[in-house]
């Protein structure tokens, strides 16, 4: 069986043996048509995190939605509890099996309103250190299963036993294709594919880019030097960091470079278990070299004095030699480093330049405000199933209190707190601290990263190139709700930006 994202991935994220047991055992399965997705994020609220699916698994032609519960779980005068593994109880909001069809649900209704069509699918449980418990009137006996079936044989056939009793469409109901199925469960929640350079293919078998990731990659084998250009949530960290692997695979030694320190926290397990050497910028000091140096970035280097750092430290030098840069054309040059467009432009005459023009970060909503205040091309928005912007107005001085008290509201609502940063835009350039358990960072410290919800607050009290930099990394960071917390002066600050940039807020 296929796992989304591979076994290595899972046994070093999952969140629990119990899960790991069970993606060794999927992973056993013989059958290279069915695939697990692992840790599916389903949403359908603004604030609450509604479902979350352990697995969701297509098998013949069925989804099945799984939630694997480690240790024991018991039912105890009408509520649940799970036991770990010191015998210590832990009560749940509600039964694993209600938790796999909530998570059932929301699966079907974000791709129905996809117009994906109906298709059928089920929920179950897996309990792999436990007896399942006495049959209910809540769930089918066969849709529990537990430590005796924890073989993979055994997994299989559970699974076509779930299979078989999925329900069938109604008459003239649309129907979703396997294939169509398939491919839209890839597309939604897939890592970046492992590519094929030498035969330039995406590897669908891994998981499902978009066609100008692939592109990118595909063209490492041709090309000694790539220019990849895209907007803020184009993916231009995840193809960097897949391509690395790639050139570390083929025997060559690799360097990841960049300016801005929160990249090395989104590059290491990225690359973990590789070949390839992750420095910052600043900590380069032109002694070594690398068989190819990638940047990440860029336009934060884009000045005389780190070309020629990079012309002592790839094998070549800059202008024969084996790199690739990523760069965003838009406001992000003046919030790090040194931008210079003559330099851009002499570096840019010895490489093939690629375009990254799907934002697969950003929701809609986000991407369309980015284009009608800052007049930024952050690419055609590719996640359309967001909430809109949500605008916060108060007074003077207060707009951080304000920030920092909607953060508890969302942590209150089912977010988790690792998941909500707030961004002051007119921050300190390092600042990073946590404030009521939140991070509090600033554009400079966010720039290349991303959170799950973001609160923009302390808008700039005028704009010039530094100023809309700032702002500009700081409305991209988010990749479920932005929130933007503003005076009616900021308000009015904004719609002039809007006008200056040809769209009438």
């Amino acid at each position: 069986m296929i796992l989304v994202p591979d076994l290595p991935t899972i046994t070093q994220t999952a969140q629990s043996e119990a899960e790991r047991r069970v993606a060794r055992l999927l992973h056993l399965i013989p059958s290279e048509d069915a695939v697990a997705f692992h840790s599916v994020k389903l949403r359908s609220h603004q604030y609450k995190q509604m479902a979350e699916a352990d697995f969701v698994i297509l098998w013949k032609g069925v989804a099945i939605v799984i939630e694997v519960k480690g240790g024991g779980v018991k039912k105890f005068q009408g509520v649940w509890y799970s036991t770990d593994r010191f015998g210590d109880s832990h009560r749940l909001s509600s039964s694993p099996m209600e938790q796999a069809r909530t998570a059932m649900f929301a699966l079907k209704d974000i791709l129905e309103q996809d117009r994906l069509g109906w298709f059928p699918a089920e929920a179950g449980v897996i309990t792999p250190d436990t007896n399942a418990p006495p049959s209910s009137t809540e769930w089918k006996s066969t849709h529990w299963l537990a430590k005796e079936t924890m073989s993979a044989a055994s997994l299989a056939g559970a699974l076509d036993v779930i299979a078989k009793s999925a329900p069938t469409a109604r008459s003239g109901v649309r129907k979703a294709r396997v294939d169509e199925l398939r491919a839209r469960l890839f597309g939604e929640f897939s890592r970046m594919p492992v590519i094929d350079a030498q035969r330039g293919a995406v590897l669908e078998e891994q998981s499902l880019a978009t066609e100008q990731q692939a592109n990118v990659l595909a063209g490492l084998a041709k090309n000694r030097r790539i220019m990849v250009l895209g907007g803020a949530g184009t993916g231009k960290s995840v193809v960097l960091a897949e391509a690395a692997r790639q050139e570390a695979d083929a025997g060559r030694s690799v360097l990841v470079t960049f300016r801005s320190p929160g990249l090395r926290n989104f590059f290491e397990p990225l690359l973990s278990g590789s070949d390839v050497e992750l420095l910052e910028f600043d900590q380069l000091d032109g002694t070594k070299q690398f068989d190819v140096v990638l940047v990440d970035e860029a336009q934060d280097l884009m000045s005389d004095d780190a070309m020629d750092l990079l012309d002592r430290i790839v094998v070549g030098g800059r202008t024969g030699g084996r790199w690739r840069m990523f760069l965003d054309p838009n406001n992000q040059a003046h919030v790090d480093g040194r931008f210079d467009a003559e330099v851009l432009e002499l570096v840019s005459s010895d490489a093939m330049e690629y375009e990254l023009s799907k934002n697969v970060r950003n929701t809609r909503s986000i991407v369309h405000v980015v284009q009608e205040y800052l007049g930024a091309d952050v690419g055609d928005p590719g996640i359309v199933n967001g909430e809109r912007i949500q605008w916060k107005w108060v007074q003077e001085g207060e707009a951080l209190d304000f920030a920092l008290n909607l953060a508890k509201q969302l942590k209150e609502g089912g977010s988790r707190a690792t998941d909500i940063w707030v961004i002051p835009v007119v921050a300190e350039r390092a600042l990073d601290e946590a404030r009521d358990g939140f991070r509090v960072l600033s554009p400079r410290v966010a720039k290349g990263l991303e959170a799950e919800h973001v609160i923009v607050c302390d808008l700039p009290s005028e704009y010039g190139d530094e100023q809309l930099s700032a702002l500009y990394v700081a409305v991209t960071r988010a990749r479920v709700t932005l929130h933007i917390v503003a005076t009616h002066a900021d308000k009015k600050r904004l719609q002039a930006l809007g006008r200056m940039s040809g769209v009438e807020s």
